[in-house]
């Protein structure tokens, strides 16, 4: 099982900033030294091309973000500082799940042990979402001739709503997400289906509602490739997330969301979304968890 890292996904961030920028490199260390991935399983991206980016993202957006012409109000709305290495992590991030998705096509399963990024809009970045991943990953796979038809299924805390806007006339992709109806976006953009709790809510509820929307999804829609936003901010320890699922709980969606692709034969690209624990474990235990329910449900179908 093949994950995908890159040192650029670690970028300076100004002291107590919200964003736990150094999970990526926990999670990679815990995965490595529990044996969760071998060192072998770990391939590193390149930086996504521009052609790419521009499947989604507007020029005039690609041409301040590369020259750090934005505007202030674009950067706060961003929420990190512009720098020449925010670029190269977010590009970094996006060959990530592209490279994810092409290598999940044909061995079932692949991580982009980063990525998620959501709130990204064609014409700007917001929510700590400089591009959009999955989008420009979608959007390349559909030019190339790998894959037409794909879903979104978005776990992470926080309404998807830049991807839910990009696809929003897209009926080859169906953007799913189950989120908190009082968080962040403020004002949530429609997509495909979307499942808002309550906060509060825990684990049982949680999965009731997912449980009865992932198998409906896979059967009707017939995804020859799905992305799974396995966001960790859901967890009850989480200081955006509002919602209070446990670690097993957290591991039951996983495994229930993995399962479910599986025993409907469509691969599955698995990219980690938002986490931003009041103590920086428990969202790195959450991620690793993700990647070790898939070795678990994925195990004897490797190609190496």
């Amino acid at each position: 099982m093949y994950a995908l890292y890159s040192d650029h996904y670690i970028i300076d961030l100004p002291p107590h900033h919200t964003f736990p920028i150094q999970k990526y490199r926990l999670i990679r260390e815990q995965l490595v030294a529990e044996g969760t991935l071998s060192p072998e399983e770990l391939l590193e991206p390149t930086l996504v091309a521009p052609q790419d980016v521009r499947l989604v993202h507007t020029a005039e957006y690609w041409e301040r973000l590369m020259t750090g012409t934005l505007s202030p109000s674009a950067v706060r709305r961003m929420g990190l500082p512009w720098s020449e290495a925010l670029v190269r992590r977010s590009r970094a991030s996006v060959q990530g799940t592209l490279t994810s998705a092409r290598i999940a096509i044909r061995d079932r399963i692949a991580f982009n042990l980063a990525g998620g990024t959501h709130h990204a809009f064609p014409d700007r970045g917001e929510g700590y979402c400089v591009l959009n991943d999955v989008a420009i990953a979608i959007r390349s796979l559909q030019r190339d001739g790998w894959m037409q038809r794909m879903a979104i299924l978005d776990c992470d805390i926080h309404q998807g709503n830049g991807t839910a806007a990009i696809f929003a006339d897209e009926p080859d992709v169906y953007t799913f997400s189950i989120h908190g109806a009082r968080n962040y976006p403020l004002v949530k953009v429609p997509g495909s289906l979307d499942i808002g709790l309550p906060d509060g809510t825990r684990d049982d509820e949680y999965l009731a509602a997912l449980e009865t929307a992932v198998p409906r999804i896979l059967e009707e829609f017939r995804p020859g490739l799905v992305f799974y936003v396995a966001g960790a901010d859901p967890h009850e320890g989480d200081r955006l997330g509002r919602l209070r699922l446990t670690h097993q709980g957290l591991c039951r969606r996983d495994e229930f969301v993995l399962q479910a692709c599986r025993d409907a034969g469509i691969p599955v690209a698995v990219t980690l979304g938002g986490g931003y624990g009041q103590d920086i474990q428990d969202t790195v235990e959450a991620h690793c968890g993700t990647v070790r329910a898939a070795r678990a449900v994925f195990d004897g179908n490797r190609s190496v």
